[in-house]
């Protein structure tokens, strides 16, 4: 025990004692308590409540052990038995007794089993009629059912077989209206196939006449119109031509006059200290040749038209021209025409022309 008092106690009874004799005293305690009440019970009140035997054994030990310092926890009482069989014969009685009760429980168990046995056949057999008349009985409905089936399958049979052959007039009918269709139909295409059979060989004759007359017109309108660009080319490059030879010749002339020029200017200066006899010498044998070169270019003129609005216009244009005349040679040579009466009879006589 955990009490201060108790565990005093307990050191006082067992302070020097090993653990053996510490259990060997309180087993010897717990013997001497446990033949003291067995000497109040009868073997059978032992055998048969042992709980109430170790409860006594608890109460009754536990006081002197606790004046030990010692608590008791737990007391079992394991087995109970002696040397003379007086428990085991006991025990025989109880079995028999056991037995007879069991076989006594088996027979009525068999009796009732028997009982119950017979009851569940009766309750099945008259499940069995039960089931056997309610299996009649919808054998029956079964072919009255049958029976009022096949009448209306029979009926349903006739009303299809009526309807089926009226259909088939409506089918025949519907039939015989698209065929007209189709004929109404064919007619059409044949009439359509016709049409353009038509069509076909308008178009093939005009393929093979009137196209090929347009082809060969548009040819030779074509060839027309390339002979017609190929002429007004060949024109044109030929005034082209003329107009670059002309162009050409004027400026050989323009040099050549140039050159001229500057040597009669050189032949001038050269000559300046023979007088004015040399100067009419040279002019002289100039002025052929400037009127050739500028006459040149006429000689392969044809015509010379000039338009006037006025009569008397040419004549002033051959006089201005005449007049220009001597202040052109003046200017290229220095001499002055108009004072030289015997070069104007010359250049009369040359010429035609009267300065």
């Amino acid at each position: 025990m955990t009490e201060q008092d108790l565990l005093a106690v307990a050191c006082e009874q067992f302070l020097g004692k090993t653990v053996m004799e510490i259990k060997a005293v309180l087993l010897q305690t717990l013997e001497g308590h446990l033949r003291s009440i067995l000497g109040t019970l009868t073997v059978e009140q032992i055998y048969r409540d042992r709980d109430q035997f170790a409860k006594l054994v608890r109460d009754v030990a536990a006081p002197d052990v606790g004046r030990m310092g010692i608590e008791i926890l737990s007391f079992t009482i394991k087995d109970v038995y002696d040397k003379l069989d007086y428990l085991s014969s006991l025990g025989k009685t109880q079995i028999a007794a056991v037995q007879r009760d069991a076989d006594i429980g088996v027979a009525e168990a068999e009796r009732d089993a028997g009982i119950r046995e017979a009851e569940c056949k009766k309750e099945m057999m008259d499940v069995k009629f039960q089931a056997d008349t309610k299996m009649a009985d919808s054998k029956r409905e079964l072919e009255l059912q049958k029976a009022s089936f096949n009448q209306e399958i029979n009926t349903k049979k006739a009303e299809a077989q009526l309807a089926y052959e009226l259909q088939a007039a409506k089918e025949q009918q519907k039939i015989r209206l698209e065929e007209i269709e189709i004929q109404v139909v064919q007619r059409k295409k044949e009439i359509t196939i016709e049409e353009k059979e038509i069509d076909r060989t308008d178009k093939e004759l005009i393929a093979i006449v009137k196209r090929p007359a347009e082809a060969e017109a548009y040819k030779m309108q074509q060839l027309a119109e390339g002979h017609k660009l190929k002429t007004v080319l060949i024109a044109q490059a030929e005034a082209e031509k003329i107009r670059k030879i002309g162009e050409a010749e004027a400026s050989s002339i323009e040099a050549v006059g140039k050159a001229e020029a500057e040597k009669m200017r050189l032949k001038a200066e050269a000559y300046q200290q023979y007088g004015d006899a040399a100067k009419t010498a040279l002019v002289l044998e100039a002025l052929p040749k400037i009127a050739g070169k500028v006459a040149a270019p006429l000689s392969r003129t044809n015509e010379i038209v000039i338009l006037s609005g006025e009569q008397n216009r040419v004549t002033g244009e051959v006089n201005r021209l005449l007049a220009e005349l001597p202040v052109s040679v003046n200017a290229l040579t220095g001499v002055d025409l108009t004072k030289r009466k015997k070069i104007t009879r010359n250049c009369k006589k040359m010429t035609g022309l009267e300065l």
